[in-house]
């Protein structure tokens, strides 16, 4: 087993990760995801249909609504949430998701942003491989699994 590790600028401490997920274009949580089945239900999506739950989420930038973020916790108090995010540009309404799911549910999703080449080496990864974002305030790594 190959082990890597990238640096990355924290947005919402804590530690999770799950198999990558990588999405070709931005979701909006509100109306774009299924917060009880954890699916991506925005039906022009490239990544319609695939689930999020307990994944590592790579999304370069978010869209839509303010309302993401309560759908985005909801996911995350349901379980069918991502278990870590990764983006190229902080989201303060995907933070808003994952700081009220610590506060409210005690459950932590952490949110870090890395710089471009980091994304293209993220982008890069075998589909089997998995991710494990810890950060604190501060900063934050990313670690990488492939079989």
């Amino acid at each position: 087993m190959n082990d890597k590790y990238w640096d990355a600028d924290s947005v919402v401490p804590g530690a999770g990760g799950g198999p990558v997920r990588l999405l070709d274009e931005p979701l909006s949580f509100w109306g774009g995801y299924d917060a009880d089945a954890g699916r991506i239900v925005e039906a022009r999506h490239p990544q319609y249909g695939a689930t999020l739950a307990g994944a590592t989420l790579l999304m370069a930038r978010a869209k839509g609504s303010s309302s993401s973020s309560s759908v985005l916790a909801e996911a995350i108090r349901n379980g069918t949430g991502p278990a870590a995010i990764v983006m190229r540009e902080r989201d303060l309404i995907v933070a808003l998701g994952c700081i009220v799911a610590s506060e409210l549910y005690a459950a932590q999703v952490p949110i870090v942003t890395v710089d471009a080449e980091t994304w293209r080496c993220l982008g890069a990864l075998p589909p089997d491989a998995r991710l494990r974002v810890e950060a604190n305030e501060e900063n934050g790594r990313i670690y990488a699994s492939t079989n």
